[in-house]
């Protein structure tokens, strides 16, 4: 097991995405290859490198405010050079805390898109109230959605968490602003007849916002726009509340007292709610694994994002999405709902790679 690390790309690289993917490498007992510009790395790398570990050069960057279409006019960029590894096989999955519409776009034109797929989907995992992880996509691919591609978000999400997860039979919930099937925009309405429809998934009708970590779903899907918005605010909630324990309970000698008790405890409330220990993001559609994390990543947070990767490729997801997306050509939709191509290397569309961004989440 191979993974390309883009060490180019956040706020605090090299330095931390070198960190992390060090501590992965130690205890995942996962190769690495750090793509970037030797001299940059060179400073914080040690001296031999351990066996397993890789420089592989890359001379250009692409930085967290250029726009996507960058990586085209870059081609040696390090998220460019990274995608190539797992196109090439020298690699099984790309880790990359850098520009999010620039991983995007660098996934398409290096890795395309898996048969059957309209729009990949950035898929997210959030904790919820039983202990087990729900995931919600799309949290920033397509900002405007289609029905159809809110079907295919739902079939990509359930059969991740039957092979990640080890959940047999995924509750899929569409998010909405009700529980009934007549409630929401024409989109949700569109879209709550067609889950209903589906074969293969287990549609368990419409999540409220209140819904969403409660654990009740396995899978909330929605659109890029939306689902951003929610992730942003599900992890600044668990920052806020983590802030609060740690300014209150400390508070008169009684206070000192219960947290020294509690500690224990408190420490299994922050990892519950950090969403550092869920890595970051899967982009789910294109042909090649692809793990997108925060901007603002440490160390902490490169070394789960290569977790999340190891453990799709290892649980093969790819090959699973592969088989079962296949049977979802275009052709057998709607002629009238036809989605425009995305882009490809000779026919870049800036519209297709418009994305919203994960990048800057503080942590």
């Amino acid at each position: 097991m191979r993974i390309a690390v883009d060490a180019m790309g956040g706020d605090y690289a090299p330095e931390e995405i070198i960190k992390g993917a060090l501590l992965a490498h130690r205890y995942l007992q996962v190769g690495i290859a750090l793509v970037g510009r030797p001299d940059a790395l060179e400073p914080f790398l040690p001296r031999p490198l351990p066996p397993g570990i890789t420089v592989v050069p890359a001379e250009e960057v692409v930085g967290m405010a250029e726009e996507p279409l960058a990586v085209r006019r870059k081609p040696q960029a390090s998220i460019n050079v990274s995608m190539q590894q797992v196109r090439a096989k020298q690699a099984d999955a790309v880790v990359a805390a850098g520009n999010t519409g620039a991983t995007m776009a660098a996934a398409y034109l290096n890795l395309g898109r898996l048969a059957g797929i309209d729009r990949p989907a950035i898929g997210a995992l959030l904790p919820t109230l039983k202990g087990k992880p729900v995931l919600l996509l799309d949290v920033g691919a397509n900002v405007d959605c289609r029905p159809r591609f809110l079907e295919q978000f739902a079939r990509m999400g359930s059969l991740y968490c039957q092979c990640v997860l080890g959940i047999e039979k995924p509750r899929v919930g569409l998010l909405n602003i009700g529980e009934e099937p007549n409630k929401g925009n024409d989109l949700a309405l569109a879209t709550h007849q067609r889950l209903t429809q589906l074969p293969g998934i287990h549609f368990a009708g419409n999540a409220e916002g209140r819904d969403v970590l409660t654990g009740d779903f396995d899978v909330v899907v929605c659109d890029g726009f939306v689902g951003n918005a929610l992730l942003k605010f599900a992890e600044s909630v668990g920052q806020v509340i983590t802030q609060v324990l740690r300014e209150e309970l400390p508070r008169g000698w009684r206070g000192k007292l219960g947290c020294w008790l509690l500690q224990p405890n408190l420490k299994q409330v922050k990892r519950r709610m950090d969403y550092v220990e869920y890595g970051g993001a899967l982009l789910l559609g294109v042909n090649g694994i692809c793990v997108i994390t925060h901007g603002s990543s440490k160390a902490a947070m490169v070394y789960h994002a290569i977790r999340l990767a190891k453990e799709a490729a290892e649980q093969k997801i790819l090959q699973r999405l592969q088989a079962e997306m296949a049977d979802s050509h275009p052709s057998k939709v709607n002629a009238g709902e036809n989605a425009p191509p995305l882009a490809s290397a000779s026919n870049p569309s800036p519209e297709a790679l418009s994305v919203g961004s994960l990048d800057r989440v503080e942590g």
